[in-house]
């Protein structure tokens, strides 16, 4: 197809945030073009897990049924310690089931979404460059269209950059991440199984290397329904404490520790690894016509790693604030601590104590022998408390929050 020159909204990367947020726009009436350095469908490092939250914003992009067509789990199976608990999905102002399906059929059928809404969806061209007026705007990016082919120009009057945790054109916006809050370190592969209906995500909180040591960490099986399972490991590390462990080596070990319980295949297919920004732990997130969102703006969950939902959701608050015309420099940050800034503050604090040594194998066994303990820790970990919500966890949560905030160096998406 013949490459666009110009659109009034140019989202740059089409996972799950870029792909929600060109769909709500188009659904809008923007012209919008959606643009991605990779061929799709292609493959992204994660865990594959679909929160309440993101079910639920799934739904409203119309998805809700094709993705209850995959699989549907009732809630997560916690393991460590000597203990095991199933802790059910609370639901509340969600819905009360998750799911899991492989990135590469999620991420191609949200950008089909939003191209069946009316964006143009190219793929294959990598963004390199920006050029901008004298007030610092964006008017237009520039594309290596590679293989020798020269780059391409299209001119736009907003733009939203959605190009994923390493955000290469967020850099070149001055967008810097901060390392001095806590960020994870992690490794997916996929397995054969013949557990692979299991009803249950599972999580094991005592994540231990091939000497016994205890790891700042989790392992994680979710069931995918089709014959495999997302098997994986992450942990949480600091500038101060960084995270010491290979792990492709790590992923191995625990699987072999699964192996007899989950009736597992030999081999891991696709390992894959990555470094993620958490908890909002960036600053440059927005200029004067020009956003981060999703994985760009460091919106990942600090207890869990857990990003699609805020990516789908700042998606739709970005097409929301491109509609208002209202002042996109000054609004969004603000939307994003409106919205993330108490829980991230407080959960990035959580977190990095989970790095001090000695204090997991202390603190550990105490918060899994109290079912009332982890099915809290389960609401706040899986990032289920909304806005909405007003019980007495809601509540604790967001004073804890606001002390947490108080106590910030540099707060979440500050400078």
């Amino acid at each position: 197809m013949r490459l666009p020159d110009a659109t009034d909204v140019l989202v740059v990367g089409a996972g799950p945030a870029g792909s929600a947020a060109a769909a709500w726009t188009a659904r809008a009436g923007l012209d919008t073009v959606l643009a991605d350095a990779q061929v799709f469908p292609r493959d992204k490092t994660c865990g594959d897990g679909l929160t309440p939250r993101a079910i639920a914003e799934l739904d409203r992009l119309g998805l809700g049924d094709w993705v209850r067509g995959h699989t549907v789990n009732c809630g997560l199976r916690a393991a460590g310690f000597g203990q095991e608990l199933l802790l059910p999905w609370p639901g509340g102002s969600l819905p009360d089931h998750g799911s899991a399906v492989p990135r590469t059929e999620l991420d191609d059928k949200i950008r089909a979404t939003a191209q069946e809404s009316g964006a143009t969806c190219i793929d294959g061209v990598r963004a390199v460059d920006v050029e901008r007026d004298a007030a610092g705007a964006v008017t237009a990016v520039v594309f290596d269209l590679g293989k020798d082919k020269g780059t391409h120009t299209i001119t736009c009057k907003r733009l939203v950059v959605a190009d994923g945790v390493r955000s290469p054109l967020g850099r070149i916006l001055g967008r810097e991440w901060h390392r001095d809050t806590v960020y994870g370190v992690a490794g997916r592969s996929y397995v054969k199984s013949a557990r692979t209906d299991d009803p249950w995500i599972s999580s094991h909180l005592e994540l231990r290397g091939e000497h016994n040591e205890l790891l700042p960490g989790y392992g994680w099986i979710f069931p995918l329904g089709d014959g495999e399972i997302n098997l994986g490991v992450g942990a949480l590390a600091t500038a101060k404490r960084p995270a010491k462990i290979q792990i492709r080596p790590l992923m191995e070990y625990y699987a072999s520790l699964q192996r007899d319980d989950w009736e597992l295949g030999p081999d891991l297919r696709l390992p894959t690894s990555a470094m993620l920004p958490m908890g909002g732990a960036v600053s440059g997130v927005a200029g004067p016509n020009w956003m981060l969102i999703g994985d760009a703006a460091a919106c990942v969950n600090p207890l869990n790693g857990e990003g699609i939902d805020y990516g789908l959701e700042t998606g739709r608050f970005a097409a929301d604030l491109l509609v208002s015309n209202e002042n996109i420099e000054q609004r969004w940050p603000a939307i994003l601590t409106e919205h993330y800034g108490l829980a991230f503050s407080i959960a990035r604090r959580l977190a990095g104590l989970i790095t001090v040594p000695n204090l997991l194998s202390t603190a550990g066994p105490i918060g899994m022998r109290s079912h009332v303990l982890m099915t809290f820790a389960l609401r706040v970990m899986g990032n289920l408390v909304t806005d909405e919500d007003r019980d007495v966890t809601a509540r604790i949560w967001r004073w804890a929050g606001k002390r947490s905030i108080q106590l910030d160096d540099r707060p979440p998406f500050s400078a």
